[in-house]
């Protein structure tokens, strides 16, 4: 009886321990940003995502994330529809980008998360260092923690082929583009 009583106190204490937390869109950016005939970057970000994590005793171990394919805002409509097409995201076919963890790997302080990158319709394993900051209380009394990643896709990977070769030889659209996540996540939203 007393084995099986500390077996519940265990059981019961790695519960307390993992915490679900709901990414807030208010209070949330994914940007991209891609050089632009070899001299400057460009940038954009999605309007429309969701995501979630799972803490152990403050480590993430569980990470998932969708976004909203339409939801690209470069700020400039007629690129934006471009994005749209099937030069780069076919947003009618492929409508969501996804992520979801497999692994997650410890290096010093530095946590890295090893998932699945879904785009276009091709799955990619991807490593994606993050930084968490807090947790804290907001002034409504919720638990918030706040999280950072960047990471490097190349484009072409998913069947983002488009480009122009200019006169100087060089790419009109790079083949990488930098992903960068800064996020507030709510305690049990």
């Amino acid at each position: 009886m007393l084995g099986l009583a500390a077996v519940a106190v265990l059981l019961l204490s790695k519960a307390n321990a993992t915490d679900n937390y709901k990414i807030d869109p208010a209070h949330t950016s994914v940007g991209f940003s891609v050089r632009h005939m070899g001299v400057s970057n460009v940038k954009g970000h999605f309007d429309e995502f969701v995501g979630s994590l799972v803490l152990d005793n403050g480590s993430i171990q569980e990470a998932t994330a969708t976004i909203q394919v339409k939801s690209v805002n470069t700020g400039i409509e007629k690129r934006d529809n471009h994005l749209r097409t099937a030069d780069f995201f076919e947003a009618a076919k492929y409508p969501e980008i996804t992520f979801k963890t497999k692994r997650v790997e410890k290096s010093g302080d530095q946590t890295i998360l090893i998932g699945d990158f879904t785009m276009r319709g091709v799955t990619k394993e991807v490593r994606l260092p993050v930084t968490l900051s807090g947790p804290v209380k907001d002034p409504q009394g919720n638990t918030r923690i706040g999280l950072e990643a960047k990471t490097t896709v190349n484009r072409k990977d998913y069947g983002m082929k488009f480009n122009a070769v200019m006169e100087t030889g060089g790419l009109m659209v790079g083949e990488e583009v930098t992903i960068e996540i800064n996020a507030e996540a709510v305690k049990g939203a």
